[in-house]
């Protein structure tokens, strides 16, 4: 089946915006030509592709064909570059990878600008979890704790970030008495991204043994994690490079001494867009290289 690239455009435009409004702004249309061109792509497909409300959000069929939209658009984007044609005077094309929320706090916006000819909407998932887009074909590469490849996609090792469990001085006062056991640790609160993030149990059962899931903060922002840590709210792992100053000054400090666990990352790429994606995918092992520990061997 062959698709009309105006009416992918207008779908893509519409779940990346969020209103029809707004995608006809950015198209130089009216909002009725953009849902003229909805309804006929949704006519050719047989079902519908837009969830409308504020905002509008695509079906699991939209979303398919929206990211095939902007894969085309990588994708020319590369022709283009590579015949050395005029550059076009539209917007770079949008691409949709997904990341985890400490390489984008520490080290993954320094790949981002140094590739200027891409736009980029990031999609935040745990490191153990980001493989599941890719699986899903709603991205078109991520950073992921999996070294096997998933079907259909290329995969590099990045390196390690290494995570430290860390908290203030006071809270290590008031819960520890300087030093955690595993009884404390069940009653101090800590904190956590989100339910998926597991760091805080697997550092406990390494150092300690035991399964234990203590009361928890959840916070999902990498910057408000290292605050809420720093201002005596719980204590929790952190990449060592975000707080680094933080750790010198005493501000923080490490729950147990030589107690750092590494997560491998590495970086994944479908396979139909590595060679479009190729300045990206350099960009992200140079800036891995200059921030992660080496990959384990």
């Amino acid at each position: 089946m062959k698709f009309d690239p105006n009416h992918l455009s207008a779908l893509a435009a519409v779940i990346r915006l969020g209103s029809f409004d707004s995608a006809a702004q950015s198209l130089g249309l009216t909002p009725s030509a953009v849902s003229q061109r909805i309804k006929a792509l949704e006519e050719r497909v047989g079902g519908a592709l837009i969830k409308r409300g504020l905002p509008c959000t695509g079906t699991k069929a939209g979303r398919r064909l929206a990211k095939h939209a902007e894969d085309v658009a990588v994708l020319e984007g590369q022709v283009s570059r590579a015949l050395a044609l005029d550059p076009s005077p539209e917007a770079p094309p949008l691409l949709r990878i997904a990341v985890n929320a400490d390489s984008l706090a520490t080290w993954f916006i320094a790949a981002m600008v140094a590739t200027p000819d891409l736009l980029f909407d990031l999609v935040i998932d745990d490191q153990d979890h980001s493989a599941d887009w890719l699986k899903r074909g709603e991205v078109s590469a991520a950073i992921t704790a999996h070294a096997l490849p998933v079907p259909g996609c290329n995969a590099q090792p990045l390196g390690a970030m290494r995570y430290q469990a860390m908290a203030s001085p006071a809270y290590m006062a008031k819960w520890f008495a300087g030093r955690p056991t595993a009884q404390a640790l069940a009653r101090a609160p800590c904190l956590t991204y989100n339910p998926k993030d597991a760091l805080q149990q697997r550092w406990i059962q390494l150092h300690f043994g035991e399964t234990i899931t203590p009361p928890a903060h959840f916070i999902p922002s990498a910057q408000g994690f290292a605050d809420a840590a720093q201002a005596g709210l719980g204590w929790g792992m952190i990449p060592v490079a975000q707080v680094a100053p933080a750790l010198k000054s005493g501000a923080l400090v490490p729950l147990l001494p030589d107690s750092a666990m590494d997560v491998a990352l590495n970086w994944q790429v479908s396979r139909a867009m590595a060679s479009a994606l190729a300045p990206l995918t350099r960009a992200v092992l140079s800036s891995a290289r200059h921030h992660l520990s080496p990959p384990p061997r």
